[in-house]
């Protein structure tokens, strides 16, 4: 079972969602990372091997955060995508393994010829 956040802000300028848990461990998550990376089916599609690759997201911001019972934060996107649902675990093995699936998604995008713009 992963840690809760003991406390989340959105950084508006750097556009970064900051992530606080116990002993000041600090993790920073990019806008962009949490969209491309949405758990909804929209991005995730239905099954193993479904997903969605995400384009054109380098200037998406967050326009709200909304709190999903004890367990989720919903992210309100600046594209209207708004569907995915950020489990504390999910939050958390993301502030774990950020760079490896950055570096994946921007891997995916230059085999696909695609563009973050």
């Amino acid at each position: 079972m992963a840690p809760i956040p003991e406390s989340i802000v959105s950084h508006q300028q750097s556009c970064v969602l900051e992530l606080v848990y116990a002993q000041d461990k600090r993790y920073k998550l990019s806008y962009e990372f949490l969209r491309v990376h949405s758990p909804s089916a929209e991005v995730q599609g239905h099954g193993p091997g479904q997903q969605v690759l995400q384009t054109g997201k380098r200037e998406v911001r967050i326009r709200a955060i909304e709190p999903v019972g004890n367990y989720a934060l919903k992210l309100v996107f600046s594209d209207g995508h708004d569907s995915g649902l950020y489990s504390w675990d999910l939050l958390y093995r993301f502030t774990q393994h950020y760079e490896a699936m950055w570096a994946d998604y921007l891997k995916a995008l230059q085999a696909a010829g695609a563009s973050r713009d």
